[in-house]
C-alpha cells in the first residue's frame, strides 16, 4: 500500500532492525560517537575505534526491537541526564489531561533537544503515549542524524522551499500528516510555538505556526472554531533555572542588533544541542496546560490563547527574578509573582552572567528577565494579546 507520508513521517516498528543497521555500518555516526567519547584520539586513531564503537553500540541496541525498546533504553539515560545536569525535575497539570486523548503539545522553545525531551520523559514516567516531536530539517544535516531522531518518533518539517507555491504544498502535506497522526493513529505530537529558539527569552507562538496547523481543514464542512478543537491543543510551558546556551543565545541576540546579522557556523545547532543536554540546568519544571476548545475564529486568537497559558504556566525561578533585577525591574511592579525555591545563590548567578563579555550581559539577562516582565504585562492587562 502507498505510504504518502513516507518521506516525514517516524519510523515504525517494522523498520527498526534495517535502521539500526544501516546505521552501525555508518562511518560518519561511528566517527561522531567516537569522537563524543575520546575526543582527538578518534582522529588520530579511527581504525581502532571504529570498530571498539561499533562493537559497543552493537551490544547496547542488541535487545531493541521495537520504538518502545528504544525509548526504554533512552529512558535510563535521561534518568542519568537529570541526576547529573539538573537540580531537580517537576512536572505540573498533566493529571487533568486524559490519557486516552491524543493530544497536540505546543509548548515554549528554549532548547532544540531538551524541551521536547522533558515533555517526553514526563509522559513516560505517568505511563502515558510519549509524543512525535517536530524538527525542523536544518538540524537533519547527515542522513544518520535523521534515521537517528526518525526513530525516535521525530517527523520531519521540510523549511526550505523553491518559492511560495511548494511551501504551500509542504505546509499542507505537513499539516495533513499531523491531523493523521492525531486522528486515525491516535499518535500525540509536540511542536514548538514557534521557529527556532527565544533566544531573548520572549515565549511567543507565532500565529503561522496555527495557520500551518488548520491548512487540511475542509473550509466546507469544517469551520475553524471545530477544527482547532479537534485538534486538542495543549499549551505547554518549560522552564529552567538556567540556560547551559545563555551566553551563546546573548551573542546571536547582540550581533543581530549591532551588525545586522548574523552568521551561524556550520556545526552550530549540533554544539547547542550537545551544551543543552550536558549543561547544568539547575531546576526544570514542565507545566502541562488545558485544552483549547471551540470558540477561536483565527489563528492570532489561537496564539494568544497558548501564550496567556504559556506566560500564566511558567515556573519562575529566583534566577528570573535576580535578572529582572539587575536590569533595573521594579522591586513593586514584580511583587506578588509566585517563584519556586532555587539551587544556584546569587553571587553564583552574578558570576555566570559576569563571565560573558561586557556588551552582552544584558541580553544575557533578559533572556532570564523577560519571562518575568511576561508575567507582570499578563497580570497588569488582565490580556492575553503581550506585543512584545
Amino acid at each position: 500500500m502507498s505510504d504518502p507520508y513516507a518521506d516525514i513521517r517516524p519510523y515504525g516498528d517494522d523498520e527498526v532492525a534495517d535502521v539500526l543497521a544501516r546505521l552501525l555500518s555508518d562511518r560518519e555516526m561511528l566517527q561522531a560517537v567516537a569522537t563524543f567519547r575520546f575526543g582527538l584520539l578518534a582522529r588520530a586513531l579511527p581504525f581502532v575505534l571504529h570498530p571498539a564503537v561499533r562493537w559497543y553500540l552493537m551490544r547496547q541496541v542488541r535487545d531493541i526491537h521495537s520504538v518502545t525498546d528504544l525509548q526504554s533504553v533512552m529512558r535510563h539515560y535521561m534518568d542519568r541526564m537529570i541526576e547529573s545536569t539538573t537540580a531537580g525535575f517537576t512536572v505540573s497539570g498533566l493529571g487533568q489531561l486524559d490519557p486516552e486523548v491524543p493530544y497536540l503539545f505546543i509548548s515554549n522553545h528554549r532548547d532544540i533537544a531538551m524541551d521536547p525531551a522533558f515533555t517526553n520523559y514526563a509522559l513516560h514516567c505517568e505511563g502515558r503515549e510519549t509524543v512525535r516531536i517536530a524538527i525542523g530539517d536544518n538540524l537533519l544535516t547527515k542522513p544518520w542524524v535523521s534515521d537517528l531522531m526518525r526513530l525516535n518518533k521525530s517527523f520531519i518539517v521540510r523549511r526550505s522551499a523553491s518559492g511560495p507555491r511548494e511551501l504551500l504544498t509542504r505546509s499542507r502535506h505537513l499539516s495533513d500528516y499531523i491531523r493523521y497522526s492525531l486522528k486515525d493513529e491516535r499518535a500525540p505530537i509536540w511542536i514548538a510555538q514557534r521557529e527556532g529558539r527565544a533566544k531573548d527569552g520572549l515565549d511567543r507562538t507565532e500565529p503561522a505556526i496555527i495557520k500551518m496547523l488548520t491548512l487540511g481543514r475542509d473550509k466546507a464542512t469544517e469551520s475553524f472554531s471545530d477544527y482547532v478543537a479537534a485538534l486538542n491543543i495543549v499549551p505547554v510551558s518549560i522552564s529552567y533555572e538556567l540556560d547551559p546556551c545563555d551566553a551563546l543565545k546573548a551573542n546571536e541576540v547582540w550581533q543581530r542588533r549591532e551588525r545586522g546579522d548574523y552568521a551561524k557556523g556550520a556545526q552550530e545547532d549540533v554544539a547547542s544541542i550537545g551544551m543543552g543536554i550536558s549543561g547544568h540546568k539547575g531546576r526544570v519544571h514542565v507545566s502541562f496546560g488545558t485544552p483549547l476548545g471551540a470558540g477561536f475564529t483565527t489563528p492570532a486568537e489561537v496564539a494568544r490563547e497558548i501564550d496567556r497559558q504559556v506566560i500564566g504556566n511558567y515556573c519562575l525561578h529566583p534566577s528570573n527574578l535576580q535578572a529582572y533585577h539587575m536590569l533595573g525591574g521594579s522591586p513593586d511592579d514584580a511583587r506578588g509573582l509566585h517563584q519556586e525555591s532555587g539551587s544556584v545563590s546569587e553571587a553564583a548567578f552574578a558570576a555566570r552572567i559576569e563571565a560573558i563579555p561586557d556588551a552582552q550581559q544584558a541580553d544575557a539577562l533578559a533572556l532570564y528577565a523577560n519571562a518575568v516582565r511576561s508575567k507582570i504585562l499578563l497580570r497588569d492587562l488582565g490580556s492575553p494579546d503581550l506585543a512584545g
